[in-house]
């Protein structure tokens, strides 16, 4: 029975999403050259990010879910919400050191795209402007990747402009991609945001499709970029 809180605490953290960015993001390090160590180091530091992130998403969520998805922990009273807090504190604690082990200017980096994230999230969720922190914090992933190091010692060359621009634009792909399965909740719920706006006027299926190829173009176009311009 002492598993299930747990359990319960990863469900709310948004698994899936959590593992499959910092997987994303290592790879990338990887792509840039970067030794084993220091990718680990870029997941495990992006991983709890998002955790911590996937967890004050569901807390602010939560009265909403409660009504559309009361399966979600939170919603369902299975997982209190002062545990859920307790938890967003102890990322925190961990994922500061494990940015500043990047190097101070790409945990600088990194850990702003959390503030981006979190508080665009809370204030931008429902408007039509719910894309602006989604490209900012993807702006600056690869500040975060390009100036990171090992042991606190990061660098001092800035990324490229080219792939600032297609993580941003990436960035808005991923936010129309991941609020596809809500938008006629959204839409009930009287919330206008962007994707939202994007799918009343073209669909949601072609929606689907457009985002879809977009994020696979994007994500070419990134692997392309970095193979011949280079990351920093």
């Amino acid at each position: 029975m002492a598993t299930v809180p747990a359990l319960l605490l990863v469900r709310a953290a948004h698994p899936r999403q959590a593992v499959a960015t910092a997987a994303a993001v290592g790879a990338a390090a990887a792509v840039a050259g970067r030794p084993p160590r220091e990718v680990a180091l870029v997941a495990a530091t992006v991983l709890v990010g998002q955790a911590v992130l996937g967890w004050l998403d569901d807390l602010a969520d939560r009265e909403r879910d409660a009504r559309r998805r009361p399966d979600r922990p939170l919603a369902s009273g299975r997982l209190d919400p002062g545990t859920v807090w307790f938890s967003v504190a102890c990322g925190v604690l961990l994922v500061v050191p494990l940015a500043v082990a990047n190097g101070r200017t790409a945990a600088t980096a990194y850990l702003a795209s959390l503030v981006v994230a979190a508080l665009g999230d809370r204030l931008l969720h429902a408007r039509p402007l719910s894309f602006v922190p989604w490209t900012v914090s993807f702006a600056l992933l690869p500040a975060f990747l390009a100036h990171g190091g090992w042991g606190g010692v990061g660098t001092s060359t800035p990324p490229t402009v080219a792939m600032t621009a297609l993580a941003a634009a990436l960035g808005l792909t991923v936010h129309v991609l991941l609020a596809l399965p809500g938008l006629v909740d959204d839409h009930e719920e009287g919330e206008r945001s962007f994707p939202l706006l994007l799918a009343l006027r073209t669909g949601t299926p072609r929606l689907l499709v457009l985002a879809s190829v977009a994020t696979g173009v994007l994500a070419v176009a990134v692997l392309f970029t970095g193979q011949t311009v280079g990351l920093a």
